[in-house]
């Protein structure tokens, strides 16, 4: 009796032994497979990582290269140099309805309504702020691209005007594109139908108002690469109120 419970004991132990076995293979073979899982998850987000950079990079690219080539090109757009003056010292905040005059056509900088219209907002038409709302908007660093009544009837000006806006607000960048009616003030010079302005002061010293200015380039026609050379020669830093909205 004892012989044969020594073999009984003998048989349990093997069984038990090959199941331990068999296990340990069977940890093994899934160890094996999650760290093949592992690696090609690691290696898929490696590619992804590495095409969304390059795409990244791309599209900026082109997006920048689209800008420039909307509209007409520089030389033929018809544009004055940049003019540049000091400003009159003046950000004060006049409520509606006060009327406030501007000496310019159209202003760069002076008084403006307390609120700027708000961002988000690049392109307008006949629902345009108050100019003096939009001469906030040039203290906080925004450029604005005005256009008179005569552009505003060429389809295909406005088409490029337009997309160009929209360029700027997909970047997030401080940029509107309003109209100018003969009843906002003087006309442009002659020959010219697009108005860019900028207010800017010194760069690290914009309580300093001597140092503040007013910026003005006039076109006869809408030009991408006039419109980012324009923008791109002062940064939002250089303005009286720059970070703010």
């Amino acid at each position: 009796m004892a012989k044969k419970n020594a073999k009984n004991t003998e048989r349990r132990a093997m069984v038990e032994q090959m199941r331990a076995e068999q296990a340990r293979k069977e940890r093994m073979r899934s160890l094996a497979i999650l760290g093949t899982c592992v690696a090609i998850v690691i290696g898929l987000l490696g590619v992804a990582v590495v095409k969304y950079v390059q795409d990244n990079n791309k599209t900026s690219k082109l997006n920048n290269t689209a800008l420039r080539k909307l509209g007409v090109a520089a030389s033929v757009a018809g544009c004055q140099p940049i003019k540049t003056t000091k400003t009159d010292k003046n950000q004060t905040h006049i409520p509606a309805p006060t009327p406030i005059t501007y000496a310019d056509a159209p202003p760069a900088f002076g008084a403006h309504r307390p609120q700027p219209a708000a961002f988000g907002r690049p392109f307008y038409s006949d629902d345009r702020p108050e100019v003096a709302t939009l001469v906030h908007n040039e203290e906080h660093g925004y450029t604005i691209a005005w256009y008179d009544d005569t552009a505003a009837k060429d389809k295909t000006e406005m088409a490029a005007l337009e997309t160009i806006a929209n360029k700027f607000k997909d970047a997030n960048e401080r940029f509107i594109a309003a109209p100018w009616h003969t009843s906002d003030g003087a006309a442009f010079p002659d020959g010219t139908h697009i108005a860019l302005t900028r207010w800017t002061a010194k760069a690290g010293d914009t309580s300093n108002e001597a140092e503040q200015r007013g910026n003005w380039q006039y076109c006869g026609q809408v030009s991408g690469a006039v419109i980012d050379d324009f923008f791109k020669k002062w940064p939002n830093s250089e303005s009286p109120e720059p970070g703010l909205m």
